[in-house]
């Protein structure tokens, strides 16, 4: 199965970019599947119903979100009505939506999509991402109730994401990191056949403070506070970060994993 990851995409400009480029990414991996984070997509916080469906017109299968899932008020309604929207699965109990997709191809094989979000630095109340996994995969089983697993790991430290991925090896076919909008240099095929890279990156200006123009973000961190209330995405030129996964239909381990920047 062959499967693209795209990366927090951050504001307009970023989603204009990946609603064009869709198509020549198509052309070029022939996927049965994308996936696209993209918590950060109405202008830097959070996601709207327009966007969504915009995406999912252009051929997006599911989308994930993250800590930002809720800054947009109307996806707290719209994310029950579309499941192809998928919020972190170790929210507490009652928390609107749900934390993973199933989708099936026309072929009949079956991708599950799920989103965790990890602790460390997050500051929200959140439920113990390692258990709620656990008991997560004892209800599907890789390779049988399913051809694939697709994680997109949202979190903050290195650490943190790092023992996640060793501790589900071999158990889902790929774990992919989302967050901290930089793109990390280590992918791989971990020990039991999971693909993992600590962050796939974002989609958006990286002439910015992760997507962000800079100078909100730097008067901040040199003056002790905001100039303005918020800060807004920075414009420019747009790069498409994301993860090209193949896995074994058979078994729903990882084949190859292979980061892209377009």
């Amino acid at each position: 199965m062959k499967i693209i990851f795209i990366g927090d995409i951050v504001g307009k400009e970023a989603k204009q970019t990946v609603l064009k480029t869709i198509p020549d990414i198509r052309s070029k991996y022939l996927p049965d599947a994308i996936i696209v984070n993209a918590e950060n997509a109405a202008a830097g916080y959070g996601l709207s119903k327009k966007i969504a469906m915009q995406l999912i017109e252009a051929g997006v299968d599911a989308i994930t979100l993250g800590n930002h899932a809720w800054d947009q008020k109307e996806m707290l309604s719209f994310i029950e009505e579309c499941p192809k929207i998928v919020r972190a699965l170790n929210y507490p109990s009652g928390v609107p939506g749900r934390g993973f997709y199933e989708l099936q191809l026309d072929d009949g094989r079956k991708i599950i999509i799920m989103q965790i979000m990890l602790r460390l630095f997050m500051g929200l109340s959140l439920d113990d991402p390692f258990s709620i996994t656990k008991n997560f995969l004892q209800k599907i089983k890789l390779g049988s109730t399913c051809n694939a697993i697709i994680v997109d790991m949202h979190g903050e430290t290195t650490s943190e994401k790092n023992a996640y991925g060793h501790y589900f090896d071999g158990k889902v076919s790929a774990i992919l990191g989302t967050h901290t909008h930089i793109p990390t240099a280590d992918a791989k095929i971990l020990e039991l056949g999971t693909a993992y890279q600590t962050d796939v990156g974002m989609t958006g200006v990286y002439n910015s403070v992760i997507g962000m123009d800079k100078a909100n973000p730097i008067h901040g961190f040199t003056k002790g506070y905001r100039s303005e209330g918020r800060f807004f995405p920075a414009e420019g030129d747009v790069t498409v970060c994301g993860a090209y996964i193949e896995t074994d239909d058979k078994t729903g381990l990882s084949l190859k994993i292979e980061p892209f920047q377009i």
